[in-house]
């Protein structure tokens, strides 16, 4: 077997390892990116770059059972880095109206903003596992390694969390943050 064919078949491993990766948790991480970034474009940009960074490190994920975390933590720390780096936008007070307007990629409803408002008013030690479990469908053990606790703080986190949207909300639309058995 000459060099050229042990290179190939080592990319195309990873190829396939890196293609078996995003099609596993693709759409856990969108969810997340989105109610995260509160803007499509920024969760896609940072997408991108997790993905980047997933390729780039692909050989140092050893445990396949890790790989969500592992890839919700390059997110998390790339969403991190976009506020290192962070530039403010200009927008023309003209152009104001256009830019509500294109901004329409979320549920607007009264639901939808309330759930938003509560959640902003969570405390991000609260809101974070709250929003992990909720939306990325990671378990107790997995947002417990991602956050670098252990699983009985992430388990008194989400009791605190739900308890304090119930406060918020009222119980009947907090039901939407029950856990799906």
């Amino acid at each position: 077997m000459d060099k050229a064919s042990v290179n190939k078949d080592m990319f195309d491993n990873k190829q396939k390892k890196y293609e078996l990766l995003i099609d596993a948790h693709s759409d856990d991480l969108y969810r997340y990116a989105l109610w995260v970034t509160k803007n499509k474009h920024m969760a896609e940009d940072v997408i991108q770059e997790t993905y980047l960074r997933a390729w780039k490190s692909l050989d140092k994920l050893l445990d396949p059972k890790a790989s969500k975390a592992w890839l919700f933590t390059i997110f998390r720390r790339e969403y991190a880095r976009q506020f290192e780096r962070k530039r403010h936008q200009m927008v023309d007070v003209e152009n104001l109206d256009d830019a509500a307007v294109s901004n329409r990629d979320f549920d607007d409803s009264v639901e939808s903003f309330q759930l938003r408002r509560a959640l902003d008013k969570l405390e991000e030690e609260y809101r974070e596992p709250l929003v992990m479990q909720v939306l990325g469908g990671y378990s107790c053990d997995e947002i417990a390694d991602t956050l670098g606790i252990s699983s009985s703080a992430v388990m008194t986190r989400l009791f605190r969390a739900r308890k304090k949207m119930r406060e918020l909300l009222g119980d009947d639309k907090a039901d939407a943050f029950a856990v799906k058995a």
